[in-house]
């Protein structure tokens, strides 16, 4: 049985699995956090997929600095780093 890590976790064994496999508290409370997220995978849409003004926004939200310099591809790379 998963720990109750408090309402700021949505879903707490997933977030526990994030942290054993090394994710960071940040990563894997975003990812546990997120609706469209499962225990096999997101089904949100492959990052080249989506616009630069998507990739943008989205490395808004998790803070990402420095986003407004970047092009596309390393947008993609921050996202995937973060």
């Amino acid at each position: 049985m998963a720990k109750d890590h408090g309402p700021h976790i949505k879903n707490d064994e997933q977030y526990e699995e994030l942290r054993d496999k090394g994710m960071s508290k940040e990563k894997a409370a975003r990812i546990a956090n997120d609706p469209d997220s499962g225990k096999k995978g997101g089904k949100a849409d492959k990052y080249e997929e989506r616009t630069k003004d998507e990739l943008y926004q989205k490395a808004k939200e998790v803070g990402i600095e420095g986003r407004s310099e970047m092009t596309k591809d390393e947008l993609i790379k921050a996202l995937r780093n973060h």
